[in-house]
């Protein structure tokens, strides 16, 4: 692929759409702070704008999210201290398989996944609606190699979905943070924060060279990212796991919605 023009946004695209672009990463920002699920608002304002490619949408995608997601991560780890004994191996292992991810975004389709999200999000709720107490307290469900093992199993299949697509990334980490290792949903969001940049540079590693990245539009989104990451880290920590787990609930079920939504039109349009 030859590489991007030097321009803000696509040849024919007005400014109102910038506006909308960077309204999108802002409000992106903080909700991936708080439960992941940002990329349900980003990736799809990217895909209306008339010029862009799918391909240079993801690439500009994981520039704004990855400035949202170092943002998060720090201010998470400033104030809760999460497991890096834990959460560096599972990151390494997830960024690696991002960028097989990636590496292969160009040549299936989206609907390939879709429905399978769909069945994963609907098991995801449901589990949670009727475990009130799950997340609530961080209980380890497992100790030694084998916590380190799944949690590295667990970095690499959604890693390898977040180069591929993306979409949800934090929401499948956080609640197999809270499902598979016993954490609560604060201290899963914590560590699902320092995974997810991982993601967001593994499949950036391979998007760059092609050259499909438009870097002026993918910073100024990444700035507009970074004051919702600020925003939505300080509130969720501000207000526990409780809040938490109550909006990612709300995300979960815009999820479903949306991405039936698509498999609809898809099929069925």
């Amino acid at each position: 692929m030859a590489s991007t023009p030097f321009t803000l946004l696509p040849e024919g695209t007005d400014w109102q759409t910038f506006a909308l672009l960077i309204a999108a990463a802002f409000a992106a920002g903080w909700i991936d702070a708080v439960v992941g699920g940002g990329g349900l608002l980003q990736l799809p304002a990217l895909l209306l704008v008339p010029g862009m490619t799918p391909l240079q949408a993801l690439a500009t995608n994981k520039v704004a999210s990855l400035f949202g997601t170092a943002t998060s991560s720090v201010s998470f780890a400033r104030r809760l201290r999460p497991s890096l004994k834990t959460t560096l191996p599972m990151a390494a292992i997830a960024l690696v398989s991002a960028f097989g991810g990636a590496s292969i975004a160009a040549l299936l389709p989206a609907r390939v996944f879709t429905p399978i999200i769909v069945v994963a999000l609907l098991t995801v709720a449901i589990i949670t609606l009727v475990r009130p107490t799950l997340g609530a307290q961080s209980r380890a469900t497992h100790e030694g190699k084998r916590h380190i093992m799944i949690a590295g199993a667990t970095g690499a299949a959604i890693g390898f979905y977040d180069g591929v697509l993306g979409p949800g990334t934090g929401t499948f980490l956080i609640i197999s943070l809270v499902g598979l290792l016993g954490y609560d949903f604060l201290r899963a969001s914590a560590q699902a924060k320092i995974v997810n940049f991982s993601t967001n540079l593994g499949a950036l590693l391979f998007f760059v060279p092609l050259g499909a990245v438009l870097w002026p539009l993918g910073l100024a989104m990444g700035v507009a990212n970074v004051l919702g990451s600020l925003l939505g880290s300080r509130l969720a920590i501000a207000r526990g796991a409780g809040f938490v787990r109550a909006l990612f609930l709300s995300v979960v079920g815009v999820l479903i919605v949306k991405l039936s939504f698509d498999i609809w039109r898809d099929f069925f349009g």
